[in-house]
């Protein structure tokens, strides 16, 4: 019973990562929202919708593809918490002559 359990517990976790992995990716991908964008632009270009609601839509578009970008800057490490490892370096020091 103890085996089902475990078994249970680990395909629950295996397809809950999955889930949360499809998630992440769809909220970082910006390339539906240009999409839309260009959609809402044709739509424009067509007369179906009004400029007003084209600003509008392409305000909130914007918005949100500038959230993207700022999590992804944010998921990247600050300069100057970088490592460089594999180097090897020695100091130079020109008073010492």
């Amino acid at each position: 019973m103890l085996i089902i359990d475990r078994m249970l517990v680990s395909g629950i976790k295996f397809v809950l990562g999955k889930v949360a992995a499809a998630v992440d990716a769809e909220l970082n991908d910006d390339s539906r929202l240009r999409e839309e964008l260009l959609a809402a632009q044709m739509r424009l270009e067509l007369g179906e919708i009004t400029p007003e609601e084209f600003t509008t839509f392409e305000a909130d578009i914007l918005a949100r593809l500038r959230e993207i970008r700022e999590r992804q800057r944010g998921s990247e490490e600050a300069p100057g918490e970088m490592k460089v490892t594999g180097v090897e370096a020695t100091a130079y020091d020109s008073t010492e002559e």
